[in-house]
């Protein structure tokens, strides 16, 4: 009885629309009119066949990989150092996190204002003698990617700090005096003792950064709508302009379960694989 009101929101909110979309991806359907033309599987053919669709799907790769490759040491770069006691440490805690308070929306337009031609970036740059790199930011086919990936780190770079930070409060003092009483120097405590026992931390931030990039949606579409000439697009861009902009409901919802596809295998899958270990040491930490 008491489990029913959640299994209720939850087959409403969750498990209808999924079968609805499912349902809506095999007509091809303007959103306006009945479903009566069926077409099966064919929307999901196009969709795989549609170089601007796989083109999509490389960004968010190509997204997935950066976050990992450069936003991870530079977290946890950050949270080291203002892990350590100095002087104005809560504040630049605060400097750090306050991007992420931020909405998406915000964090676009301003960043869409900065980056114009001759705007503040390029004013700046040409005042310290930098003009040389004045660049088309959002315009430039080879680089607008890019700049949104620098737009998009400096907006989400806070959580991974924060999060970083809570995980080396669990990292007893101990351990590293006790390493260095062994003669370990401070690369070795931080390889052998930090980093082993920030494991968790870093798995979790890991699985949220890539289906937060999997996702990604709002920054992108107010920056650039996926462009130039789908330079910048992503899944979801591409998705919302397939049904907004050319009223493709019916095909745009087969790129959503495409989405969903993707999001739903990625999160089973490192869930056996790679957060199994964590669980299973909390439920016997719990059973001791």
């Amino acid at each position: 009885m008491f489990l029913a009101p959640a299994v209720a929101l939850y087959v409403i909110f969750l498990i209808v629309p999924v079968v609805q979309a499912v349902r809506y991806s095999t007509y091809d359907w303007n959103g306006l009119g009945a479903l009566s033309d069926f077409v099966g599987l064919d929307n999901y053919r196009e969709a795989f066949g549609d170089p601007a669709f796989r083109q999509a799907m490389e960004h968010n790769g190509i997204l997935v990989a950066l976050s990992l490759v450069f936003q991870l040491p530079l977290a946890l770069g950050v949270a080291l150092l203002l892990d350590r006691r100095m002087r104005g440490r809560g504040l630049l805690r605060v400097i750090f996190f306050a991007p992420y308070v931020l909405s998406e929306a915000i964090t676009a337009v301003i960043f869409l204002q900065l980056l114009q031609p001759d705007g503040l970036v390029d004013e700046v740059l040409r005042g310290m003698g930098l003009g040389a790199l004045v660049q088309l930011w959002l315009a430039d086919l080879n680089l607008v990617f890019y700049t949104l990936f620098v737009v998009i780190t400096w907006k989400y770079i806070g959580f991974a700090i924060i999060l970083f930070l809570a995980g080396l409060q669990g990292v007893p003092d101990e351990l590293h005096e006790a390493a260095a009483m062994d003669g370990a120097s401070s690369w070795q405590s931080l390889r052998l003792v930090t980093l082993p026992l920030l494991g968790p931390t870093i798995r979790i931030w890991a699985f949220l950064t890539i289906i937060g990039s999997i996702q990604l949606f709002d920054i992108v579409w107010i920056m650039t709508l996926g462009g130039p000439a789908g330079a910048s697009s992503t899944m979801a861009t591409y998705m919302v302009d397939q049904g907004v902009n050319s009223y493709r409901i019916g095909y745009a919802t087969s790129v959503a379960v495409i989405l969903f596809a993707v999001c739903f295998v990625f999160s089973i899958l490192y869930q056996l694989f790679v957060l199994r270990r964590d669980v299973r040491g909390g439920t016997t930490r719990m059973a001791g």
